[in-house]
């Protein structure tokens, strides 16, 4: 049985390499980084260093990769490949749409039967996304619906950054914290959920998507972007959830969320299922042992205030279901002035021209722009002037003192 992985980062190897290998699959991996691919080929294993109460390293064995650009040789891996896997981002998602179509091409004139296509983007409507892509890309007469399960999941494993030093001293080893369950769309797949332990199937499946999006990466921006401010010498994750401040903003923001979330898929959720997520999730976002930064957590605003990413995607849910999302709008108006830095004491080029432009056109308007947002739709409008009202008080709070939670709450008498 084979899986061909599209994206051996942190998630590929860590996450979907890892169960897929240990089940017994050989595992292809396929990237753009050609000294990877290269150091791969060569041990065909790596390690996964579990950073978490034990520590724990597994040996992941029976892989190999092929370069994103061998492309020949990828369409004869998809040809008969037992299943599929991406792992590559959303945003270079739609770079590997043309090759996987040609193999799939390449499977149907050989007689090759249905295929499944594992989606590990943390993407909203991922398999709609996949679908029209793979569309573009295929004749008009493929079968699309009918030979390849589109199979949305939610990907709830946290990855650190390795650091420079240990990614020289072994460049396939990858940390990763304990947790290691995916949750994927039963309904999805066309070959029948594989045999790999670790695998969740779900029937409502853009439940737990949202569930991910609204109220993990949320809870975890959140006490980033507070943390960050009301921190401002602190490296670590453990180090700002250690502040009751910043885990009080973390949890408020999340179970704004949590009862959206309860309105939304009441057939799914209810109070005590939300509030043992979200109390996990608080202890998982402060584990030490994983050694996860502020700045990984914070970095890629553009991403992060997206119109469908987890705080203005959140705050759409929110509103939309009658909530008022006090931490919500705060954790946006902090994340508006994120200035964290890598371990060179660089920020991420895209972070730092967004404050450039908070700087220079002011935080509405490049938040409009970032989110898609227009201040003529009532939806929008609530959304900006909320934000914008966090913002303000944020500005004026800042220049007395830099604990920015307890007051915002307090003041807004929740």
């Amino acid at each position: 049985m084979t899986l061909v992985q599209f994206g051996a980062g942190n998630i590929g190897r860590s996450f979907i390499g890892q169960l897929f290998a240990q089940a017994g699959y050989d595992v292809c991996f396929v990237d753009v980084d050609q000294e990877l691919v290269a150091e791969l080929n060569i041990a065909r294993s790596y390690v996964v260093e579990v950073r978490d109460t034990p520590r724990q390293e597994i040996e992941i064995e029976g892989v190999r990769a092929l370069h994103a650009g061998a492309k020949d040789r990828l369409v004869e891996e998809i040809a008969k490949a037992d299943i599929l896997g991406t792992a590559v981002g959303p945003r270079a998602l739609p770079k590997v749409y043309p090759v996987i179509a040609e193999g799939l091409r390449a499977r149907r004139e050989a007689g090759g039967g249905p295929i499944d296509i594992i989606l590990c983007e943390n993407l909203r409507d991922a398999a709609e996304h996949a679908r029209e892509g793979l569309a573009e890309c295929l004749p008009e007469d493929y079968p699309l619906d009918e030979l390849v399960g589109l199979v949305e999941t939610s990907i709830g494993k946290m990855v650190p950054l390795i650091t420079e030093r240990d990614r020289k001293r072994d460049p396939l080893r990858v940390y990763a914290e304990a947790y290691n369950t995916l949750i994927c769309d039963r309904s999805a797949f066309k070959q029948g959920v594989p045999d790999v332990h670790g695998l969740l199937p779900k029937d409502n499946m853009a439940a737990y998507v949202d569930r991910k999006l609204f109220i993990h990466n949320l809870g975890h921006a959140t006490c980033a972007y507070v943390g960050r401010l009301q921190l401002p010498d602190a490296t670590y994750m453990w180090e700002v959830m250690e502040d009751d401040d910043v885990r009080d903003a973390g949890r408020r923001a999340m179970w704004e969320s949590g009862r959206a979330l309860l309105k939304a898929y009441p057939e799914e959720f209810d109070e005590a299922s939300i509030e043992h997520h979200i109390e996990d999730l608080l202890r998982r976002f402060a584990n030490k042992a994983l050694g996860d930064t502020v700045f990984r957590v914070g970095r890629d605003l553009r991403r992060k205030l997206a119109a469908e990413d987890r705080l203005i995607g959140a705050l759409q849910t929110q509103t939309a279901h009658d909530i008022v999302p006090h931490a919500t709008r705060l954790a946006v108006a902090c994340a508006l002035r994120f200035d964290a830095t890598d371990e060179k004491g660089d920020p991420m080029d895209s972070d730092a021209r967004i404050l450039e432009l908070v700087a220079s056109q002011g935080a509405l308007a490049t938040l409009s722009d970032l989110a898609d947002l227009s201040p003529m739709d009532a939806l929008d409008a609530s959304i900006l002037w909320g934000c914008m009202d966090a913002v303000a008080w944020l500005g004026r709070v800042l220049r007395e003192s830099p604990k920015v939670v307890p007051d915002y709450f307090e003041m807004k008498g929740v």
